[in-house]
């Protein structure tokens, strides 16, 4: 009976693990299809699986230290700036130069995967220690689990942004919010100066969202213009 009852709970707590990283893969397929969306299906599906397997890595190691993550000072504010210009970056139409090689912007690709994902997942993985009991192994299986969620959502995404050209922007916009979202959560910015709350805080993420989707919409507009001339 208590052998059961121990596999039950692992059961559980497993479930709980996965159902965790379903709810929170929608942003990581975005970050993935927003990174890739402009490289060929070849380099695009390497990019995907090598960011992919990477984000996951770092979002275990993170599962297994994230008590003295969440401790070290300005990580949300750090992380929130920092995703504000991915979210920016991803967003802008630049083509790259003509005499930069191929591998260089699958490799670009992959590494603002594994960066966003991993600015991302500070707080998400909070839950998914708490559901794992601090069970790294669990975290693993779990995680391991959920990857062909955001491999195939990302496709998804990208197959959508090509058919819809204003879908990155909401793709971008999201990931702007969330950003806002980290900016608004550090404890040691808030010591210091006073964000908002309640409905001020509101206007303070559409703002932030709204700037970066004003900047990456003029500077697609330059670029536009550009390629014209």
């Amino acid at each position: 009976m208590g052998d059961w009852m121990i596999s039950s709970e692992a059961i559980v707590a497993l479930l709980k693990i996965i159902a965790i990283d379903i709810i929170l893969s929608g942003d990581n397929a975005i970050v993935i299809a927003m990174a890739t969306r402009r490289l060929p299906e070849k380099q695009r599906n390497r990019a995907i699986l090598f960011g992919t397997a990477g984000a996951v890595i770092l979002r275990i190691l993170f599962a297994a230290i994230i008590v003295f993550l969440l401790q070290i000072p300005f990580v949300h504010f750090i992380g929130g700036l920092l995703l504000l210009w991915i979210a920016y970056k991803v967003l802008v139409n630049e083509e790259e130069e003509a005499n930069v090689q191929a591998a260089d912007r699958l490799w670009k690709a992959i590494w603002t995967i594994i960066v966003a994902d991993a600015v991302m997942s500070l707080d998400n993985v909070v839950a998914i220690a708490g559901a794992s009991g601090g069970h790294i192994g669990m975290i693993a299986f779990g995680v391991a689990i959920s990857i062909p969620i955001m491999i195939f959502g990302s496709k998804a995404i990208v197959l959508a942004m090509e058919k819809y050209k204003w879908i990155p922007y909401v793709g971008s916009g999201i990931l702007a919010w969330t950003a806002g979202e980290m900016l608004l959560k550090d404890e040691q910015i808030n010591k210091w100066i006073a964000f908002p709350h309640g409905s001020q805080s509101l206007v303070f993420l559409i703002m932030v969202t709204a700037s970066i989707l004003l900047a990456g919409y003029v500077k697609n507009k330059k670029i536009d213009k550009r390629k014209i001339a």
